[in-house]
C-alpha cells in the first residue's frame, strides 16, 4: 500500500460537524475523550470516519489530525472539515517530528497491526502521551467459544476467522507486559463492559480495554 504523506485539507464546501449536538461515541471513544485536555494537539491513528476527531474539535477545542488508509473513511473525514493524512500505519509516522502531539490515539486498531511494537514506539515518539483501546480476547464468552471448538465472534470482534483483519489479539495483562517491555509507563486504564467500568474479575468480564501511557 502506498502512503501519501500529505494532509487532505477540508474542502471549501465541507461543513464542520455541529458542536451543539455531538454525535454518539463508542464506549472506548467516550473514555478516550475524558483523558484529553481542552485545546490539546491530538493525532488519531486509524481514525476511521473521524467521529472522535470531530467530537474533540467541537467539545474540547482540540487541534485534531488523523491518519487513515481507507479511501471512503478519508472522504468522510474531509466532508466534516477534518485534516487527515492518507497513509498506512505500518509504514511508520516519519512525517511527524518528535513530541509533536499532546496525545496520540489508536482505538480498536492495535489488534490489526502486524508491527505492533513499532507502532507503539512511534506513538511514544511523536506524542507526549498515547492512548490505545482494544477488545479483550480473554472475555469469558470468548473463552467459552474456544472451549466449544470455535473462534469467538462478538460485537467487539465481529469477524469470522477466515475474514478477520485482527492478527494480534490480546488481553489487558498481555498489553501491560508489552508496555513494560517497551519502556511505556501506564498512567491510567479503564476496563469496560457495556460502557461501564468493570472492577470485579475484569480480566474475564471486561469487553474493551483502554490504556493511557507515557514514555518513561
Amino acid at each position: 500500500m502506498t502512503a501519501v504523506a500529505q494532509p487532505v485539507p477540508a474542502t471549501a464546501s465541507a461543513a464542520p460537524a455541529a458542536a451543539v449536538h455531538p454525535p454518539a461515541l463508542r464506549d472506548d471513544l467516550r473514555q478516550i475523550a475524558v483523558w484529553i485536555a481542552d485545546g490539546a494537539r491530538v493525532l488519531d491513528l486509524g481514525c476511521g470516519d473521524g467521529a472522535l476527531m470531530a467530537y474533540l474539535r467541537d467539545t474540547r477545542r482540540a487541534k485534531v489530525y488523523g491518519v487513515e488508509i481507507a479511501d471512503d473513511s478519508v472522504l468522510q473525514c474531509v466532508r466534516q472539515g477534518l485534516s487527515v493524512i492518507q497513509a498506512d500505519l505500518e509504514s511508520g509516522l516519519r512525517m511527524f517530528p518528535d513530541r509533536m502531539f499532546d496525545t496520540v490515539v489508536l482505538s480498536q486498531t492495535l489488534q490489526a497491526m502486524h508491527e505492533t511494537e513499532a507502532v507503539l514506539r512511534e506513538m511514544a515518539r511523536v506524542g507526549r502521551q498515547g492512548i490505545v483501546s482494544f477488545p479483550n480476547f480473554g472475555h469469558w464468552r470468548h473463552l467459552m467459544s474456544l472451549i466449544g471448538g470455535r473462534m469467538p465472534v462478538s460485537p467487539q470482534m465481529p469477524y469470522q476467522w477466515y475474514d478477520t483483519p485482527n492478527v494480534h489479539l490480546c488481553t489487558p495483562k498481555d498489553f501491560e507486559i508489552l508496555a513494560a517491555r517497551l519502556g511505556l509507563a501506564i498512567t491510567a486504564r479503564a476496563l469496560l463492559a457495556n460502557g461501564q467500568p468493570v472492577n470485579v474479575l475484569p480480566s474475564l468480564r471486561c469487553k474493551l480495554a483502554v490504556y493511557r501511557f507515557e514514555p518513561r
